[in-house]
Parts: structure tokens; sequence; C-alpha cells
């Protein structure tokens, strides 16, 4: 309540005004009497009290002061001379400018009531009603204040309506772009399709904040500190980007940044590593939901670079400040690759140069021979084989590497290959009686998995996912039928060793002592080595 004393005060004041000028109508205007005098002082009296209000609690709408000082002026001016010609000259033209005065009085009282309601009241009551539309509302009680001032004076201004509307109809002629311009102005604010301090993009590509919405022109302020002046039936011709609103509702404004990494480093750890920094710590500008993401945008832009171009998008906060904030997003991604060891990609023709060496080939070849077969001395499953049986499956697995949420096997499904984790981490996860997928434990490198469905065609038991990226070798369960059909005895290590494997997990869940655990693993040896021969169809195997 505070907030409104100081209306109180300014409607008091315009309410004495109004009150002097009620009880000056039809009085003699020759003369400076009390009634005159107290008229021409409330009314300058009220204009120093609305300045004063105004800059002290809307400094920004000082400008509105400038027409009410101007007719305060004139009315006192008039005034002034009213009163002499009575007083000296008393006749036609002292009446005439009597009437003048009266007329100014009365639109002086309507622009400090104007000022009073639309830049003072309705502001610190929280209503928001466009300057045209009080524009408009003033020039309305502008005509009705004086041609009530013309018929108390015996006037009558039906006529002078029928003179305007000729003088308005040439007007309108003569004036059609001007009145286009006005007229979109007023549909502008009528309709609310753009308000004061949004940010809107011409079809030009232009950018700026509307700061005002005049009656002929629309004023936008670019960050580049310059002002556009958009006339206003332009405004409602082209189509117009509403940056950062959607659903009538002021939302952050989506932003693209790119760069280039060469193809050599994995997109899902540039991924990772860029958004594991643009989430980590926030950045002032940048929204934190809905959150950055980078994405692998295309492998060679135009197809013209040799390298992957990737892109980031964030939401900026601030629409002014574009483009420091897309400098602090790219100090953030250069600075989290510096740290990776993963540089920053110059984009350029690369010309590829093939020498037919053989011994480079075969060297290759070897080395890539060597990498498998240590994936497979990895694993404790392969034990009982001999390092020519190794050999022999090394040049049968294939390198299958996933990326980050991949499904490598899926519960339920036939199973045609198993894996050897190499590299990464996987989830193994079990479909519950409700549906539902639940995590029941992760495997890290160097491991195996998927090996019951292979070896003895069941459904696979479970859905493994990639945690992160992950390199497996896959092993076709025809390789491994090769194998088995040369060698049948190594069925018998590879189920022991599955045995213990299932076994170990229900010494945990059950509390086997030592007779039981070993109680559970000749049954189970049995079970799996049964399974196996049936599967692949195996006559004969040793104990």
């Amino acid at each position: 309540m505070r907030k409104l004393w100081p209306l109180a005060l300014l409607f008091a004041a315009l309410s004495s005004t109004g009150v002097a000028h009620a009880a000056d109508v039809g009085a003699p205007s020759a003369g400076f009497g009390i009634a005159a005098a107290v008229e021409l002082v409330t009314v300058v009296a009220g204009l120093l009290v609305t300045a004063l209000l105004v800059n002290l609690f809307a400094p920004a709408r000082r400008k509105r002061l400038r027409r009410a000082l101007v007719l305060v002026g004139l009315y006192v001016a008039v005034f002034v001379a009213a009163r002499l010609l009575g007083y000296f000259a008393p006749g036609a033209w002292a009446e005439h400018a009597s009437l003048v005065a009266d007329v100014l009085r009365a639109l002086a009282i309507v622009n400090l009531a104007g000022i009073a309601v639309f830049d003072l009241a309705l502001p610190l009551l929280h209503v928001e009603v466009t300057d045209i539309v009080g524009d408009l509302t003033v020039g309305g009680a502008y005509v009705v204040m004086s041609f009530a001032v013309l018929r108390q004076a015996g006037m009558n201004p039906t006529s002078m309506l029928t003179t305007s509307a000729v003088l308005g109809a040439v007007l309108a002629v003569s004036l059609q772009a001007t009145l286009g311009n006005i007229l979109g102005g007023i549909a502008l604010q009528l309709d609310g399709s753009i308000h004061l301090g949004e940010w809107i993009q011409l079809e030009n590509g232009r950018q700026g904040r509307v700061s005002e919405i005049r009656w002929r022109h629309t004023v936008v302020e670019t960050r580049d500190y310059d002002t556009l002046i958009v006339p206003n039936a332009s405004l409602l011709a082209q189509t117009i980007h509403i940056l950062g609103k959607r659903g009538g509702e002021p939302v952050p404004h989506r932003m693209w940044v790119y760069f280039n990494v060469d193809f050599r480093y994995s997109p899902a750890e540039v991924i990772r590593v860029v958004e594991e920094a643009l989430r980590g710590a926030p950045i002032e500008g940048v929204a934190r939901e809905p959150p950055p993401n980078c994405i692998c945008f295309d492998f060679s832009r135009d197809r013209k670079e040799s390298v992957a171009f990737y892109a980031v998008r964030y939401f900026l906060t601030d629409l002014a400040r574009d483009d420091p904030t897309s400098s602090a997003v790219r100090t953030r991604i250069f600075a989290a690759l510096k740290r990776a060891a993963i540089p920053l990609a110059v984009p350029a023709t690369t010309v590829f140069v093939s020498h037919d060496d053989p011994e480079h080939a075969e060297l290759k070849a070897q080395r890539e021979h060597d990498r498998r077969v240590e994936a497979i001395r990895a694993v404790d499953l392969f034990e009982s084989m001999t390092q020519q049986e190794r050999d022999g499956l090394a040049e049968r697995i294939r390198f299958t590497p996933f990326g980050p949420g991949e499904i490598i096997t899926r519960q339920g499904a036939t199973a045609h290959w198993f894996y050897v984790l190499t590299r990464g981490e996987v989830e193994v996860r079990v479909r519950g009686d409700n549906g539902e997928e639940n995590a029941v434990t992760t495997m890290k490198a160097p491991n195996f998995f998927g090996e019951m469905g292979v070896m003895t065609g069941a459904p696979r038991s479970s859905t493994v996912v990639a945690r992160g990226e992950v390199d497996c070798y896959r092993i076709d369960k025809r390789d491994f039928h090769e194998i088995l059909r040369i060698r049948p005895e190594i069925a018998v290590g590879i189920s022991a060793k599955l045995a213990e494997r299932r076994v170990e997990l229900a010494t945990v869940r059950d509390g086997l002592d030592d007779e039981g655990r070993k109680s559970q693993i000749d049954l189970e040896h049995g079970r799996i080595l049964a399974g196996i021969r049936s599967f692949f169809g195996i006559d004969q195997a040793s104990r």
C-alpha cells in the first residue's frame, strides 16, 4: 500500500483541477478573479506533482511529460492573454481566447490524468497496457472533453464533424502508407504477437530486441548496439522469428557450436569427454535443463574434409550474450579435449599412398593375429587348448566393438556367438516376471559371456549391454563346433570351467562350504558336459 501514496497525492491534485474547471465553466472570463487564479495554480501544481512522481517512480517515462508541459504552457499563455484582453479590450476576441484557454485546460487535465493512469497507477498495480492503447484512450478523451467545452460555450460540434470527415478522407488518400504503418502498430500491440523486450529475427537474418512499438514503426536494438527502425506495415507483411519463446512462454534458445576431430578418435569417446566437461560445472548463460549435449554431426562435412564433424547443442538463457556464451562453450570444449589428449583437427585434403609390400602386409597380419591369441589366452575357459588350437581359433574369431548403451546379447534370443571381452565393461540384465529388466552384475575385461547358449543351444538367459566403449572378439558357434569335432576332449575342460563359474555365484548366494561347493561343481560339470555333447553331437569324451 505504501506504493499507492504518490497516486493518491496526484489524484487529489487532478481532482482539484477538475473542480476548478467545473466551477469556472460558464463564469465570466474577464479579469483575474479568485476562481481563475485557483484554476491556474491548480493546473500548474498538477503538472509539478505529476513531474515529481514520474521522476521518482517512472523515470523511463519522462518523455511523456513533454506533451503535458507543452499543453500546460499553452494553456497558461492563452489564459493570461484572455484575461488581459478581457481587462483592456473586452469583446469577441477576449471571448474566443477564453474559449481556447478552456479547451487547452481540458486537454491538459486529460493528459495529466493519462500519465497518472497509464504511466504510474497501472504499472504500480502490475497491469500491463500497451502504449498505443493508452494513446487511443487519451485521444478519445481529448475529443470528448473538447466537444463538452464547445457545447458548454454554446457551439454546435456536429457541423465540425462533417468538415472533419471530408478532411479525414483527403488525408487518408494522401497518407495511405503512413496510415498503414499506424494501423500495423495498433494491430501488433492489440493482438499481442510481439511484446517489448522480446528477441526477434527478421527475414533478412538480423536479430534484435524489441525496445519500442510506436505508431509508425517498431524499434529493434541489435547486439551490435545498432538500432533498426522497422515500419509496422513491413513487420506485419513478413514472417517474424521470435527467439526463445514457445507456447507463449519464454524458453531457452538452442545454439550450436561446431568442431572437428580426426578420424583416429572414437566418436563415443569424444562425445563422452565433451559432455562430461560441459555438464560437470555450470557455464554462465548455458541452461542446466535441458543439458548441453554433443553429437557426431557427420564424418565428412560436404564430403570434402577428412575429419569427423561434431556439434555441441546448448540452450542459451541470455539472448543478448550469444557470442560470448558460445566462446565460453568452445573454451570448455578445447580444455576437455586437451586433457583427454584428443587434438582438434585441421581440415585438410589427405592423399593415401599405398606400397605393394608383402613384408609390411605380413607384419600387420601377424600383429593382428597376436592380439587375437592374447585375447583367447586371457580367458581361462580355453586353458585346456593347445597353442596350435588357440592359433586356429584366433583365425576364426572376429573383432566386434560396441558403443555405449548398445545391446550385445538379448534375453530369450537364439545364441549364435559368444564373446570374449577385451576392453571395457558390460552390464548384465535379467527380465523379471513383470517384464522389467534389472541389472544383476557387471563384468570387466578380460572376461567372456554368452557361452551357455552357444555350448548347449539354450536361449540367451540375460541381456548384456555395453556400459561404455567395449571391444569384443566374437566366436561363431560353427567355428567352435569345428574345434570340438577335431578334439572332443576339450569339452571336458570347458564344461569344468563353466561349472566352476556357475557354482561360484551359488556359493556366494547360498553360503556353501567347501564340500558342498565341490559336490555342486561335480553335479553342474556333468550336466553341462552332457548338454555340450548332445548339442554338438559328440559321441566320445574323456573325463
